[in-house]
C-alpha cells in the first residue's frame, strides 16, 4: 500500500509579485526551491494565509537569492502581494516508508531569505 505524505514545505512566506497575464504557475526563488527540495514543473499546493485561498499550481525557477514568489496566471486572483503563503509538495510512499519519512520544511524570514 502507498501513502501521500508531505514531501516538501516553504513555511509563510510572502508574496512578493502576481503575474495575472501568464500561463500559469508559481515562481520561486531557486534558493528557496533548493532548500525545500522542489524541483521545476513540480506540482505544489499554495494555501494563503489571508484569503484561504487553496491552490494547485506548478514550480518555475526563478533568480537565486531574488526572494521571488510569483503567482502567475489565474491564480494571481486568489493573492495580493504581501500575502502570506504556504507551499506544500506531497510524494507516495510505501506505508513502512511512510513512517519514518521527514519532509523539508524551511521557515524563511519577511523577505524570503533562509534563515540559517
Amino acid at each position: 500500500m502507498h501513502i501521500q505524505v508531505l514531501k516538501s514545505k516553504i513555511h509563510r512566506a510572502r508574496l512578493t509579485q502576481t503575474e495575472l497575464n501568464y500561463v500559469g504557475s508559481i515562481t520561486l526563488d531557486f534558493l528557496l526551491m533548493e532548500a525545500s527540495n522542489l524541483i521545476e514543473n513540480e506540482k505544489v499546493q499554495v494555501l494563503n494565509l489571508q484569503t484561504g485561498a487553496r491552490l494547485e499550481t506548478y514550480v518555475i525557477q526563478g533568480p537565486a537569492g531574488s526572494g521571488m514568489v510569483c503567482l502567475n496566471g489565474p491564480a494571481a486572483r486568489l493573492a495580493e502581494v504581501g500575502d502570506t503563503v504556504i507551499i506544500l509538495s506531497y510524494c507516495s510512499l510505501d506505508f513502512e516508508a511512510a513512517k519514518i519519512f521527514k519532509p523539508w520544511v524551511i521557515f524563511p524570514d519577511e523577505n524570503n531569505k533562509l534563515v540559517r
